[in-house]
């Protein structure tokens, strides 16, 4: 096959995404596809400018200067080429292909959904509005589509004002080798690193400070636990530092000198931190698949997630469930010390529950294969493809 992947702009400087792309572009070309992709270039962005006008120059570089070159490109690919989007906020490009195979890969719709008002933690604005209607109509142009999830695919039909001819769900696939390790030397080897004394175990957290990452939340609910148990190890929490909202949170906690967070740790030393933890906490409001908890399961640590699609599909049977937490303050307070009690059972259990708990989650997070996912999308661009018939 002959595939084109659409990615976003690197001046945007996103993470997850970027991965996701080079991925599937190893990936097909590991399997013999001649593999191109096309993303705008940083072009009026880079212009000098006040930095207020930077947002704007990059709308422009990628919503008018790159479909311009989108068309012109267009004309020299092989007429069996297969487009596919990596994002389903790529969306604004779709319609620059109309006869064409085309695929849209859907990750989450967190932000077609808070602007319609349905994650009260995040009210959208009406720009973001406008602009979320503008993604929407784009990716609705298109025919197929390929979800990381049960949940995702499921909005993707609430957003869709037509039945896909085709929407299939793909698990997201582990993309590094995480693996259950010597939990002491783990925790020897983190603690050097830190300067923290690890050796009686931790509590840990891996994320950014997205809203619906809870951070917060985590912090009341170590809060809680510890007011109730007679325990004391401590929290560590692994990605960006801390934004003034969740600061202030930590600061008036009474246990805030147990709370430690990790920025720039590079991925080994995740792994090492998985490896090593008494128990994940990943309470999240809400997700697109939810990878820290089949990274955590498959370095053989116990996983307390929510109780909420995907968090229960990734988990299976092999997690720890808590209700999501509510966004009043009083019930936010009733929900944590709700899940103290099951971090206080998690962190309770006797060496042969525990190996119970750490072999189910390994059985579980074998169904995130890389290579498995890679050849069901191929097999997906593949059917495609082939619908599509001669240009």
């Amino acid at each position: 096959m002959n595939i084109v992947l659409f990615a976003h702009p690197t001046f945007l400087g996103h993470q997850s995404m970027p991965r996701f792309a080079h991925m599937l572009a190893d990936g097909m070309r590991a399997r013999g596809h001649e593999v191109a992709m096309w993303a705008p270039q940083a072009k009026l962005v880079n212009l000098p400018a006040p930095q207020a006008l930077k947002k704007w120059l990059g709308y422009l570089d990628q919503y008018v200067v790159f479909p311009l070159e989108v068309r012109k490109r267009l004309r020299q690919c092989p007429p069996a080429t297969i487009f596919v989007f990596t994002d389903q906020a790529l969306g604004p490009w779709v319609p620059l292909l109309s006869n064409q195979a085309r695929v849209v890969h859907c990750h989450d719709f967190l932000a077609q959904r808070s602007v319609l008002g349905e994650i009260p933690e995040n009210p959208g604005s009406w720009t973001g509005y406008q602009y979320q209607a503008y993604i929407r109509r784009g990716y609705a142009e298109g025919q197929h589509f390929i979800s990381v999830s049960e949940r995702t695919k499921t909005d993707l039909h609430r957003f869709l004002p037509v039945a896909p001819v085709s929407s299939e769900v793909v698990y997201n696939g582990l993309n590094q080798a995480f693996a259950p390790q010597d939990v002491g030397l783990m925790r020897q080897t983190l603690g050097q690193h830190t300067g923290l004394n690890l050796a009686a175990g931790y509590l840990l957290h891996v994320g950014g400070n997205h809203f619906y990452k809870n951070r917060g939340g985590i912090v009341e609910l170590y809060n809680a636990w510890r007011d109730q148990s007679d325990r004391a190890l401590p929290l560590l929490m692994i990605g960006d530092a801390p934004n003034p909202a969740l600061a202030a949170i930590h600061s008036s906690s009474p246990y805030q000198q147990d709370i430690h967070f990790l920025k720039g740790i590079p991925d080994d030393l995740v792994r090492v931190a998985y490896a090593g933890a008494t128990v994940f906490l990943f309470p999240s409001l809400a997700e697109g698949f939810g990878w820290p908890i089949a990274e955590a399961m498959a370095s053989g640590c116990p996983v307390i997630t929510t109780n909420e699609a995907p968090m229960t599909e990734v988990a299976g049977a092999a997690g720890f469930l808590i209700p999501r937490r509510p966004p009043e303050a009083a019930q936010a307070r009733a929900w944590a010390r709700e899940g103290a009690a099951t971090v206080e059972q998690v962190v309770s259990l006797s060496t042969q529950e525990r190996q119970a708990v750490v072999s189910a989650g390994l059985l579980n997070a074998k169904r995130f294969n890389t290579n498995e996912a890679l050849n069901q999308i191929e097999k997906i661009y593949a059917s495609i493809l082939a619908a599509n018939g001669p240009a």
